[in-house]
């Protein structure tokens, strides 16, 4: 479970993140939704402990990510904005190396990774160096690498940017699998019909700012829209932060 209370950040004289709170839960997939700019990013990266947030707390699974950022990131597995596959090993030796940075046996980081291999549909490419890779291949492969310990948390930002049908349904059914497993996912994206595919929980933010959260129906209602995209532009259009929705 993932706990954000309120974390803001700045760069210069830009705030691009203000007072931005949410909950992610265990058995839940939760959505941070916005536009190009709207804060995701920064916000995501203070999730995961890339960068302290100004003010503001993030607690995963009970431990404070600025005062224990170790022991917090061990808790989660993150696919970042930027993939950054090694492109000289292959997508098993990827994930192998990352398993042994983690700490896993050989026994259990060969368990796992045929796992993911099977999971995600990578029969066909898992031996084969990541270089020329499409971006479906390196999605999957990045995904698999940032979970091949098995963490309580999965954090991914824009996940299915850019990836065809086939590769986007891939990753819907993945994140459905992890979510029956219990596991607390959150994700950020722009792609209105992404979030409405698989989310539990929206947390709309514009401008760094929240505008508000709640279920599709919740936000559909509180806008008295009949769609996810009305709803959002509805909803940053007016600015409406007023709590959020219960």
């Amino acid at each position: 479970m993932i706990q954000v209370d309120r974390i803001s950040k700045s760069f210069g004289e830009v705030q691009a993140v203000k007072e931005v709170s949410l909950v992610a839960e265990d058995g839940k997939i939760t959505a941070l939704l916005g536009a190009n700019g709207a804060g995701k990013t920064t916000s995501m990266r203070m999730i995961y402990a890339l960068i302290k947030p100004e003010t503001g707390v993030v607690m995963v699974d009970g431990i404070n990510s600025t005062e224990n950022p170790v022991a917090a990131r061990a808790r989660m597995g993150v696919l970042p904005d930027a993939r950054g596959l090694y492109k000289r090993l292959t997508a098993r030796e990827n994930m192998e190396y990352f398993g042994r940075l983690q700490g896993m046996s050989e026994a259990d980081i060969k368990r796992r990774a045929d796992e993911l291999i099977q999971r995600l549909g990578m029969e066909k490419f898992a031996d084969r160096q990541t270089d020329g890779f499409s971006q479906g291949q390196r999605v999957k492969v990045a995904i698999a690498r940032a979970i091949i310990h098995d963490p309580q948390n999965i954090l991914l930002d824009e996940p299915t940017n850019g990836l065809d049908v086939m590769s986007t349904r891939a990753i819907r059914a993945f994140l459905r699998e992890e979510k029956a497993r219990g596991k607390c996912v959150l994700f950020s994206s722009h792609v209105m019909q992404e979030v409405s595919a698989v989310c539990d929980e929206i947390t709309v933010v514009d401008a760094g700012a929240i505008c508000a959260t709640g279920t599709e129906q919740e936000l559909l209602a509180l806008t008295q829209e009949q769609n996810l995209e009305d709803a959002f532009v509805n909803l940053v259009t007016q600015k409406s932060t007023v709590g959020g929705v219960s």
